[in-house]
């Protein structure tokens, strides 16, 4: 089971190599931080305020390879934690048939928030490591 989140906040902190998303429910109140590096944080901040680029970014060269290939992203889970590294996967689909693809977090969140595509985590991902009320 999964549960659905939305982006609430992200820390940028220019001393140091690792900045902080925080998820949260979107009927709840648990919250759901994960490290991701400053790159990636960057790239998820720039798309949330529409900065453009000449050419794509990454992340935008990812959306229009999708889209190109008649895909449409329909959501991102994040579907594990091991050894203190969160895995997700790009739900995807194409035709009638469903894609999925695995992928970073922070790259999938620098996907979905563009496009207000949904966001979910795996029930226990946060049982495990969400927190109530933190924002």
């Amino acid at each position: 089971m999964a549960v659905q989140m939305e982006l609430k906040r992200i820390i940028i902190a220019e001393t140091s190599d690792q900045q902080v998303i925080f998820l949260k429910e979107v009927l709840g109140e648990r919250t759901l931080p994960i490290v991701i590096g400053s790159a990636e944080a960057i790239s998820i901040d720039r798309r949330l305020k529409n900065v453009s680029f000449p050419r794509p970014q990454t992340h935008q060269l990812l959306a229009d390879v999708i889209d190109k290939m008649d895909g449409k992203l329909e959501r991102i889970v994040i579907n594990d934690l091991q050894n203190h590294t969160f895995y997700a996967r790009l739900i995807i689909r194409q035709g009638g048939r469903s894609v999925e693809v695995d992928c970073r977090p922070s790259d999938a969140v620098a996907l979905s928030v563009p496009n207000n595509v949904p966001i979910f985590v795996a029930e226990h991902v946060l049982e495990e490591v969400g927190r109530e009320n933190e924002m």
